[in-house]
């Protein structure tokens, strides 16, 4: 195949594989603090709504962009002050999130259902080549998220609120003001990544529209053991088995279409049980507070 041949799989890889991204990396800050939010695909779902009703009002596309990631932060605002402040199961309020996520979106989307968008436009780079906003979004949140994690004290702070709660607390550190931060942030990313999926990769609102993406999200965290660069290599990965089913006929692979579109599910349970093969290893890299609830007075 020519290079013209592959330039449309490339490009399509990238853009599969955008929401997945941005949707990780916010969940890995949040992990990073020691919260597990299983609330992403409900946050994905509201932002995508908000972001499809905005940009199809005629308020335009960052426009829409921005509001999907402020209804993101939303739910993620009720998902800290449940696990935060009430010190409610975290387990439990990602997944009470996620449905409610689904049916208020459900619920709200009706009337947008039969409405289409033209997507984003590419921003023009010269010789009929152009880029399109939110990837290179994507791409640029991935090198801030580790410079921020390995080069910068704030990003050590959260670690260390990550590794150990009450010992951060000791040395004066405000904990839960800086979990909040980082749940918000998650919720921003979440919001962002349904935001780009209705206006841009898509572009309409459907229900469920994210299909599952928020779930593969959280696999892909853990898949790169909580590291930027390798949560980039696994959405690029994910994208292409994703992206493999709009392209298996042209390129003469006669597979039916149900088994090409549960590829990337069946790769997250591949990735997810080779991963806890080696507990070890995996133990080294999780944060060492995930998913356990800490109180100041505790």
């Amino acid at each position: 195949m020519s290079l013209s041949g592959w330039l449309p799989i490339l490009a399509g890889v990238l853009a599969a594989a955008t929401p997945l991204l941005i949707a990780a990396l916010g969940e890995l800050i949040a992990e990073k603090s020691g919260v597990l939010n299983l609330g992403v695909e409900g946050m994905m779902l509201v932002g995508a709504l908000t972001a499809f009703a905005v940009a199809s009002g005629g308020a335009g596309y960052a426009a829409g962009a921005l509001a999907g990631a402020l209804a993101g932060v939303g739910l993620a605002a009720l998902f800290a002050w449940l696990t935060l402040n009430c010190l409610a199961s975290q387990v439990a309020c990602g997944l009470a999130i996620t449905m409610l996520g689904s049916g208020l979106s459900a619920y709200a989307g009706r009337d947008y259902v039969s409405r289409t968008l033209d997507g984003m436009a590419l921003i023009p780079l010269g010789g009929g080549f152009g880029f399109d906003p939110l990837i290179v979004t994507g791409l640029l949140l991935t090198v801030l998220v580790w410079y921020f994690l390995q080069r910068s004290r704030a990003g050590l702070v959260l670690r260390a609120v990550g590794e150990s709660p009450a010992t951060a607390h000791a040395l004066g550190l405000p904990v839960r003001r800086i979990r909040w931060a980082a749940v918000l942030f998650g919720g921003a990313c979440a919001g962002l990544a349904g935001a780009y999926l209705a206006i841009d990769y898509t572009p309409m609102w459907v229900e469920g529209l994210s299909a599952g993406r928020g779930w593969i999200a959280l696999a892909l965290v853990v898949f790169a053991g909580w590291r930027p660069g390798r949560t980039l290599l696994g959405a690029w990965l994910y994208g292409g088995v994703g992206i493999l089913q709009f392209h298996a006929q042209a390129l003469g692979i006669a597979v039916p279409a149900q088994f090409l579109g549960m590829l990337p599910y069946l790769a997250t349970i591949v990735v997810l049980t080779l991963i806890a093969r080696d507990p070890l290893t995996q133990r080294r890299h999780t944060p060492a507070s995930l998913g356990q609830p800490w109180h100041p007075h505790a």
